[in-house]
């Protein structure tokens, strides 16, 4: 049966979940070119288009890992590398710090690691910065110039990378990990001072052999979340 237009549309929404276990199956430069050229039509305020993005693969892919792997493994890591800028609240309260802590218990879950195994869960957490075995890594960076309304721009670009991503076939996994080493990534990849690290993103085909890619967060339903007015 033919899917009608909305279907599509509805259907790559709705099946993108962040994926943690990729296979090593090549994506094409082609096909990385022409997802990033569709997401580029993501609206932005006065089409200031504040995104930039850097395709990592094969060794300079593999350079990075290794970096940012050995910070994260330093006992000190935790006051030698500092996030540029708080993508998660200071001070936490309900109902956000409950499905933060949700998402992660039932990822723990699944892989058999529990509270008191702080070992397995560190290496879990590093996993992020192999691009859970991804073969390709995005950077995203944006202009230190830039406000506020650019960074929520910059957002609609992101999940248009990920939808556009859906409908070839291909996954992703949206990492804001990454930003606490953006001093060690900048220097990898060099990036001119005026440009701030957003976020990092993995992106492959899913590996669905593996337990972790089952799981599928809750949301909250519309009633929850809307009010339809009126008058």
């Amino acid at each position: 049966m033919t899917q009608t237009p909305q279907q599509h549309v509805d259907d790559a929404i709705i099946s993108r979940h962040s994926i943690r276990a990729f296979l090593p199956d090549p994506v094409s430069p082609e096909v990385i070119t022409q997802l990033l050229e569709v997401a580029a039509r993501a609206p932005s305020g006065t089409n200031t288009q504040p995104w930039k993005v850097y395709v990592l693969t094969d060794a300079i892919k593999q350079r990075l890992s290794a970096a940012v792997l050995a910070a994260h493994d330093d006992p000190d890591g935790a006051t030698k590398y500092v996030q540029e800028y708080n993508y998660y609240p200071l001070k936490w309260n309900s109902p956000f710090i409950d499905r933060r802590r949700k998402v992660g218990w039932d990822l723990y879950a699944l892989l058999e690691l529990t509270r008191e195994n702080k070992a397995g869960m560190h290496a879990q957490h590093g996993r992020n910065y192999l691009f859970f075995d991804a073969p390709v890594g995005l950077m995203f960076t944006i202009d230190r110039s830039l406000e506020l309304g650019s960074w929520l721009d910059y957002g609609m670009f992101l999940q248009n990378v990920m939808i556009a991503a859906r409908g070839r076939g291909l996954d992703t996994c949206p990492q804001a990990a990454f930003t606490q080493y953006y001093k060690i990534i900048a220097e990898v990849l060099q990036l001119p001072e005026n440009e701030m690290l957003v976020c990092g993103m993995s992106l492959g085909y899913a590996d669905n052999s593996k337990i972790e890619n089952t799981l599928i967060t809750e949301r909250e339903p519309v009633a929850g979340f809307v009010r339809f007015l009126s008058q």
